[in-house]
């Protein structure tokens, strides 16, 4: 009778914890929706207005309604001082170029923090960490008149190395924290074939870190891309990124801002953005919790 009992007592509780996990599961999708639904509904509301012709730009009919692609050849034409094209050009120069550089400095300086013990490096760390956290809205006024004097206002230059110091630190953040989880054994074993230190990290360590590096890769050129507030102040009609340019998108008349045309530019700089994410989060991922498991 005892063990008849025993047998039966799980069968009963078992549905009483499938049941139990159903509301805790309803309410885990209740937030992924909420979460989804903050997060694309500008973005659809945008690619609305933009398929919208600019006579009913204020509709607020939830779906697209009286479309038109002709806020997106307003958005690539030049006939009204706009050079959306070029902006887009040079976005893509100074957004590589500021990853390329993030993460070959990056790279580098988390191993040496990561893997070797040298005098300051708590300093080191909390300075980089300083780094990140520091407001962009200070640096305007003392960046402005530093590149200035340089005469460097409207270069690449100018807009490059500040991203630089946006980006940088978290790359060194985040690749830190994947190479201090890699087991010292690897570089060890590659040591005592007779592989020097820069070899082993090289041919080692290095492809381990592929997933990390692509990760701060795409962060940093996101990062980047989407940042106006010192391109606006940096930059001139030549090398001004997209962020900028469409905040300077001028319309028919003096009094009439171009709305449609805008929020179409804004989807064409989006849409890429999205569409890549969505390619690579696999990668993105991965990338960000490699670091978190130990080996």
């Amino acid at each position: 009778m005892s063990t008849a009992h025993t047998e039966a007592a799980p069968s009963k509780a078992a549905p009483r914890a499938r049941s139990g996990r159903r509301p805790a599961q309803l309410w885990h999708y209740l937030g992924l929706a909420f979460i989804i639904f903050w997060g694309l509904a500008p973005f659809y509301w945008m690619v609305v207005t933009a398929l919208r012709d600019s006579d009913h730009t204020f509709d607020t009919t939830p779906w697209p309604t009286h479309v038109t692609l002709d806020n997106f050849a307003d958005a690539l034409a030049t006939d009204k001082g706009n050079d959306f094209v070029g902006a887009i050009v040079n976005s893509l120069l100074i957004s590589l170029a500021t990853t390329g550089l993030a993460v070959a400095v990056g790279v580098f300086t988390a191993y040496a923090i990561a893997r070797l013990e040298f005098p300051g490096k708590g300093f080191i760390t909390g300075l980089i960490l300083a780094a990140s956290m520091f407001p962009a809205i200070a640096l305007v006024t003392p960046l402005f008149q530093l590149f200035g004097d340089l005469e460097w206002i409207g270069t690449y230059r100018a807009m490059i190395i500040p991203n630089i110091s946006f980006a940088l630190p978290l790359t060194v953040y985040t690749l830190v924290s994947f190479f201090r989880q890699l087991p010292w054994e690897l570089e060890e074993a590659a040591r005592v074939d007779g592989a020097s230190r820069g070899q082993a990290f090289r041919l080692v360590l290095l492809p381990l870190a592929a997933p990390a590096l692509f990760t701060t890769a795409i962060i940093a050129f996101i990062t980047t891309w989407n940042e106006f507030m010192l391109a606006r102040q940096l930059s001139n009609r030549a090398t001004e990124p997209v962020t900028v340019a469409i905040a300077r998108f001028s319309g028919p008349s003096a009094f009439e801002y171009p709305y449609a045309a805008t929020m179409a530019a804004g989807a064409l700089v989006t849409i890429p953005l999205i569409v890549m994410v969505l390619i690579f989060q696999h990668r993105i991922v991965s990338g960000l919790t490699a670091g978190g498991v130990k080996a």
